[in-house]
């Protein structure tokens, strides 16, 4: 029983750090003719739940890079990345061990302006493109369904670079 006790304290002392940092691209289009806005969703590779281009921290690189880096290596997509960051959100991440850590992502908006055929993650994940409404229902966290929201608000506005949120 000691070592559960002990077990016990160990991963509520680890719970209450502060949460990892992660950095996202909320890949967007123009449909042509009908002017309404679609963002990509992909599959995470381990549990098939639909998330954004996501990513841990790289050397040397600004946030808003990480986010564009991420978005070509998981969904092969190229654009203009917003260095100011659209918002944030907290999920849970599940590791290798079983254990669950905090996350901070840090979204930033990308326009996708290419779709590239062959990409680093090519095949393991689905991708599909769907209303932001329509990815406020697909992803499990509240805080990035919000974000889809502040998006479509700010997107449907006079200038799409002038709100943020978070």
């Amino acid at each position: 029983m000691n070592l559960l006790a002990r077990l016990k304290t160990d991963v509520g002392l680890m719970l209450r750090r502060p949460p990892k940092q992660q950095y996202a691209a909320l890949c967007y289009r123009t449909k042509k003719k009908q002017g309404e806005i679609e963002v990509l969703l992909l599959t995470s590779r381990d549990t098939g739940r639909w998330v954004i281009p996501k990513g841990w921290p790289m050397p040397a690189k600004k946030a808003h890079a990480v986010a564009e880096r991420e978005a070509y290596e998981e969904a092969g997509v190229k654009g203009k990345v917003e260095k100011e960051p659209l918002g944030h959100y907290h999920y849970n991440k599940a590791l290798r061990t079983g254990l669950k850590i905090p996350v901070r992502v840090q979204v930033h908006a990308l326009e996708v302006q290419e779709m590239l055929k062959n990409f680093p993650e090519k095949g393991s994940r689905r991708l599909e493109w769907v209303s932001l409404q329509e990815a406020a229902k697909r992803v499990n966290e509240p805080e990035l369904k919000a974000l889809f929201t502040v998006f479509d608000t700010r997107a449907s506005g006079p200038d799409l670079k002038t709100a943020t949120a978070g």
